[in-house]
């Protein structure tokens, strides 16, 4: 439906940052008369997935830059899309994609200098719809909608995206980015959603202390006022985003008499995706507004503020069933307005913007439910691609390049893979492993394994007797007891290049030395 509009310039970026592998939810089928999906066998023509590839990237070593990518559907007809998966292998910070008509910043398909066509997203989302929005530093994600609610693509439109890609290693890396669209049969929508977003850009994060800062918005006003009728909107799916310093996310819906009631919260920071699905919807009718809260623990020793790199963000972009679109925000005059515990409180003036849905998000016609479901032709190199990659273990014959170091481990693999993710950093490392901090060796050596293994996490001479080893050499490694744990990087559905895991190995069987 009609896009999100602004007048301060932010991404409409949402989410947590992942430390866990989604899976694709629906089946890879095709169906219909007009086309193929991009994988996967015929079924009953009520669903297809289309996959699409955007190449390799290479970032140089702590290169940093946000270049557009686009993907032309070539579909001549509309397509309902109810999952969108996204897959990387690492250096994608954050991405936010949207369906725009084809003749919307002409160019080729694949990354450009968004500058050269005139790329802005909220040009985009005024000519589109917003599609997906990528977690923070995911590899892998699903945005599910539940049964027979989607997101509309009209006829002869284009995927479009911003994207952040960022490389904290030491190396040069190389990365893919793969897509792909669960399409339903039109006779099966029974929901078309649009997009709404609620932003605090106003942050001014204190040092070395938690804080929070909160926008209590009034929307029922302004809603009623752009649809000429009830307060009538539904929300189906949330999807909050901070960076690494966030640890709390809150929502709460409130009525005219200031009761509240909690609809979503996230605590802790531990890289997950964070966003939650209703079905059945959320319905905001009965209610004035919603009330979001960002919670920040800010260990640096300086005042952190809204943007990318090293700044903050908080955001969360939520798809409903409206009939208009709402954008929502703390623009200015955020204030301190007292203690809770050790957290210093802010609270901020919300603006809320509504405007009418856009024309092309209209409901199937009569003809749409009765003919096949219409998939449109793939690009040839898309042709029988997978959504995920197949994990395959590392290669054991694979040589190390140049002399294996733990401080050439720690930068090129350790930094961007595990510590960035904020898994394993030094605030809360998850199952107790800081890879972050001074000391590296002595903890990788002393470590105490949290999974039921009868290895250490590090044997020096002997990598195949070393638990680091394995989680990161083996798609489906097994504790003593013969069960399945997950492969590192925890949020990848493969595992490291073969290069990584040889360094490791040549490493550990070098005697894992503290060079």
């Amino acid at each position: 439906m009609h896009a999100l509009a602004r007048t301060a310039a932010a991404g409409l970026v949402v989410a947590s940052l992942s430390c866990r592998t989604s899976e694709n939810p629906a089946a890879t089928e095709t169906t219909g008369d007009t086309g193929t999906a991009s994988g996967g066998e015929p079924n009953d023509g009520s669903r297809a997935t289309l996959v699409h590839t955007y190449g390799l990237t290479t970032l140089a070593v702590f290169e940093e830059t946000e270049p557009c990518v686009q993907w032309t559907l070539h579909n001549d007809l509309p397509l309902y899309v109810n999952a969108v998966t996204l897959v990387n292998d690492g250096g994608f910070h954050h991405s936010n994609w949207l369906t725009v008509p084809e003749d919307k910043f002409t160019g080729e398909d694949g990354f450009f200098r968004c500058s050269d066509r005139g790329y802005s997203e909220l040009d985009a989302a005024l000519s589109g719809t917003v599609v997906f929005a990528q977690s923070t530093q995911s590899r892998s994600e699903v945005q599910q909608l539940p049964p027979g609610v989607v997101i509309k693509i009209p006829p002869r439109h284009k995927i479009i995206a911003g994207v952040h890609l960022l490389n904290l290693a030491s190396v040069a890396i190389e990365t893919e980015l793969r897509m792909a669209l669960d399409i339903i049969h039109p006779r099966d929508v029974e929901v078309l959603v649009a997009p709404f977003r609620l932003t605090y850009y106003d942050l001014d994060i204190p040092p070395n202390r938690r804080s929070r800062f909160t926008g209590t918005c009034k929307i029922r006003a302004p809603y009623v006022g752009a649809v000429g009728g009830e307060f009538d909107l539904k929300l189906y799916h949330v999807l909050p985003h901070t960076h690494y310093l966030g640890d709390h996310f809150r929502l709460e819906k409130f009525d005219a008499d200031g009761n509240s009631e909690l609809v979503f919260e996230k605590t802790g920071f531990n890289a997950d995706a964070g966003g939650k699905a209703f079905d059945p919807p959320l319905d905001l009718n009965g209610s004035e507004g919603l009330r979001f809260s960002c919670g920040f623990d800010n260990w640096r020793d300086v005042s952190i503020g809204w943007g990318i790199g090293d700044q903050e963000m908080c955001v969360m972009l939520g798809l409903a069933d409206s009939r208009a679109i709402m954008d929502i925000s703390v623009l200015v005059n955020s204030k301190p307005t007292g203690v809770e515990g050790d957290v210093l409180l802010h609270e901020g003036p919300c603006q809320a913007l509504a405007f009418p849905e856009n024309g092309a998000q209209t409901e199937p016609t009569a003809e749409e439910k009765a003919g096949p479901l219409y998939v449109p032709p793939g690009d040839p190199g898309d042709v029988d691609l997978e959504p995920l990659k197949q994990c395959v273990d590392a290669d054991p014959s694979t040589p190390s390049k140049g002399a294996p170091s733990l401080r050439g481990i720690a930068g090129a693999i350790f930094a961007p893979g595990c510590v960035f993710s904020s898994c394993h950093d030094a605030k809360q490392p998850a199952a107790g492993l800081d890879l972050q901090s001074p000391g590296l060796h002595e903890r990788l050596l002393a470590h105490e394994v949290a999974a039921r293994v009868d290895v250490p996490l590090v044997a020096p001479g002997d990598a195949e007797g070393s638990w680091l080893y394995r989680i990161v050499s083996r798609c489906d490694p097994t504790d003593s007891e013969g069960q399945t744990v997950r492969h590192m990087p925890y949020n990848a559905p493969t595992l490291l290049t073969d290069g990584a895991v040889a360094l490791i190995r040549a490493w550990i069987n070098a005697g894992a030395e503290n060079n």
